[in-house]
């Protein structure tokens, strides 16, 4: 049996290309591998087989970002995000029962809508931040929306870094908690799609296949990340935020 037999050795290449290329930009800022996966791959193949196709290259590259620094440092972010993280977690669980009881392409509209404003304005020069006498609500509060929609959508990178980067956090920091987010977040996401059938053996063969070139990827932009000061890192941030919030309402409008 053929890997899959509707592409052809072309766009096979172009999969594999665009899986660095998704590994370029994770590596530059920390996330939207799976917004450039599933946009890219699902436009030239079954969205069933582009989301199997992005499953084995996040959660692996999340693990790397999350323990890049080792894990004595992965740990430190966990505990300095506890908050953040336990929150989420608990509205994700919940939240995830609701999915029906509102429509995708609302929710999709209420989580890009504000995202890009926060981007427009922030890179326009205005910013926000948290003072750290009202850390402690901020935190529960975006993580609880952070879940919230996550739970609903499988979309909660966004809102997360947006806390970061309003938080003004140190750029190796925010890679570390961000891997850690994400990663637990593919973990969960990779037993639900080999529950649901979407990985199964042939699909798992392909997400394989796009792992090299998104490792790759990484790596050269990880190298690209380590050159930069905090400030161009921040408005790299800010500007693939403005395209994955704008790709949300996109969505949400069609």
């Amino acid at each position: 049996m053929t890997l899959l037999p509707e592409l052809s050795p072309l766009l096979l290449v172009a999969a594999l290309a665009i899986g660095f290329g998704a590994g370029v930009v994770k590596g530059m800022v920390g996330f939207a591998m799976p917004m450039i996966l599933i946009s890219a791959l699902s436009s030239f193949m079954p969205p069933e087989v582009a989301l199997a196709g992005l499953i084995l290259p996040t959660l692996v590259t999340n693990g790397m970002q999350a323990l890049r620094q080792g894990f004595a440092a992965a740990w430190q972010s966990v505990k300095r995000f506890r908050l953040f993280l336990g929150v989420g977690l608990v509205f994700m669980l919940a939240s995830s029962q609701l999915v029906a009881v509102l429509p995708s392409h609302i929710l999709l509209l209420c989580i890009g809508g504000p995202v890009v404003l926060f981007a427009l304005t922030q890179l326009a020069g205005w910013q926000l931040r948290i003072a750290p006498g009202t850390r402690t609500m901020a935190e529960a509060g975006i993580g609880a929306f952070a879940g919230f929609i996550g739970g609903m959508s499988g979309v909660w990178g966004p809102p997360t870094v947006a806390y970061l980067t309003a938080l003004g956090t140190e750029k190796k920091e925010q890679m570390r908690v961000q891997g850690v987010i994400y990663g637990l977040g593919a973990v969960a996401l990779t037993g639900a799609h080999v529950t649901s059938g979407i990985l199964n053996a042939q699909t798992a063969s392909f997400s394989a296949m796009l792992l090299p070139t998104a490792i790759a990827g990484m790596l050269v932009g990880n190298r690209i990340q380590d050159r930069i000061d905090q400030v161009a890192f921040r408005r790299a941030t800010l500007f693939v935020l403005l395209i994955a919030g704008l790709n949300l309402v996109r969505r949400g409008l069609t």
